[in-house]
């Protein structure tokens, strides 16, 4: 059998299309959903994100509140800013975009941003209720969320099905773990010291990849019939037939190509559904984090 192609882009933007209903609706009352984007120096990737999100509440009617601030900037100047828009009642999401310099401790940072306009859904407090039965965060991380979204729109019984994550990393690994826990999921997660991985993969009715390996998930780590979901992002090189690189004509450098976690033409073949990379799980994370905004702005409405 051939798996199902789950097609993020689909997915995500049919989830920008509900968002920028409900934020119609909202703007209608005089209610505008706010998001403030914070950028320390000029990292060409941390730049073209921000830039990303910037575009994307503009595409859905979320008011953008953009702030960028030299390299240069102290911490104290930087919570200074934090704090301040924790008390904006135009602004209900702040996104610090990471890295931050190394003169920054990020941890202090993102503790600063107040636990109802944590849309990145990395405060402490929004991450262990996730760990704690019976408790909700009003966000959880964006990356996570939609891989359960995604599960979700593509028909996956979670509640009772065996769950693999491999990764344990604080943005992706961990805060999956826990929400396909917290939907009744029995989860084992996987790391660096797992041994016989193979074998508890082959468990997984749903496979969550998230180890940053290119292709190291093969066919025969994979259960017949699996959901699999592919988080890594890996640039490769792309080669010539001979096995030499390939060489770009208009920079001159050697080319290269993403590819995910899991040897996607080999495992859809096994799976039942599994995710491209590019064009399954990345889409997803702007999408959600629209949605947490949306969410973190109904909180502050009185309206959840």
């Amino acid at each position: 059998m051939t798996a199902t192609i789950i097609d993020g882009k689909a997915v995500a933007q049919a989830i920008r299309n509900e968002v920028k209903a409900e934020v119609a609706q909202l703007r209608a009352k005089g209610l505008v959903p706010g998001l403030a984007t914070v950028i320390v120096g000029k990292r060409p990737d941390s730049v073209s994100y921000v830039t990303s999100k910037r575009q994307t509440c503009e595409e859905l009617g979320i008011a953008s509140i953009g702030h960028e601030l030299p390299e240069t900037v102290s911490q104290e100047d930087l919570l200074a800013l934090i704090r301040q828009l924790g008390e904006d009642p135009k602004v209900h999401g702040i996104l610090v975009q990471l890295p931050l310099p190394k003169h920054i401790n990020e941890e202090v940072i993102l503790n600063a941003v107040p636990i109802d306009k944590d849309v990145d859904g990395f405060h402490p407090v929004n991450v262990g209720k996730l760990g704690m039965k019976g408790r909700q965060p009003l966000f959880a991380p964006c990356t996570p969320s939609g891989v359960v979204e995604l599960l979700d729109r593509v028909g996956a019984k979670i509640s009772g099905s065996r769950a693999v994550v491999l990764g344990r990393s604080n943005i992706v690994g961990m805060p999956a773990a826990l929400l396909l826990l917290g939907r009744d999921a029995t989860v084992t997660i996987c790391h660096s010291k797992t041994r016989n991985i193979a074998e508890v993969t082959r468990q997984a009715d749903i496979l969550v990849a998230a180890i940053g390996k290119p292709k190291f998930v093969t066919a025969d780590m994979v259960k017949p019939g699996a959901y699999v979901i592919d988080v890594g992002v890996n640039g490769v090189p792309v080669l010539n037939p001979d096995g030499t690189p390939a060489i770009s004509e208009k920079t001159g450098k050697p080319k290269t190509k993403l590819v995910g976690d899991v040897d996607f033409d080999a495992v859809k073949e096994i799976a039942a559904a599994i995710t491209p990379v590019p064009g399954g799980v990345g889409p997803m994370t702007i999408a959600m984090l629209m949605k947490n905004t949306l969410r973190g702005a109904k909180h502050a409405f009185g309206l959840l």
